[in-house]
C-alpha cells in the first residue's frame, strides 16, 4: 500500500490476479445491469426484473466481501504492524458506512 505525496488519499497496489478477479466481477455486474435495462426496454414482467436486480445485489455483496477480505489481510494488517492505531478507527468508520 502506498501514499501519494501529491494527493490526500491512499492507494493500494494489487496483484495481477487480484486485479483481474475484481475487474471480471465488475464486468459481470455491468453486464447484468445492461441486461436489466434491456428488460425494461422490452417491457419485461416486474418479478423477472426484480429477480435480476436481486442477482446484481448479491454480486455486489460478493465483490465487497472479496475486497474487504483483501483489505483486512493486507492494508489493515500492515497498518497495525506499522504501529498505526488509527487504522482500527478508520476500519470501524468504513464498516459503519458500508453497513448502512
Amino acid at each position: 500500500m502506498s501514499t501519494d505525496a501529491n494527493c490526500c488519499h491512499r492507494t493500494k497496489e494489487r496483484t495481477a490476479k487480484e486485479y483481474k478477479d475484481l475487474m471480471n466481477r465488475l464486468n459481470r455486474i455491468e453486464g447484468q445491469v445492461r441486461g436489466v435495462k434491456r428488460m425494461l426496454d422490452e417491457n419485461a414482467y416486474c418479478p423477472d426484473i426484480l429477480i435480476q436486480v436481486s442477482a446484481i445485489h448479491a454480486a455486489l455483496n460478493s465483490f465487497n466481501r472479496v475486497l474487504l477480505d483483501s483489505h483486512i489481510r493486507t492494508c489493515l494488517v500492515e497498518d497495525i504492524q506499522s504501529g498505526k492505531p488509527e487504522a482500527i478507527e478508520e476500519f470501524v468508520t468504513m464498516l459503519q458506512k458500508i453497513m448502512k
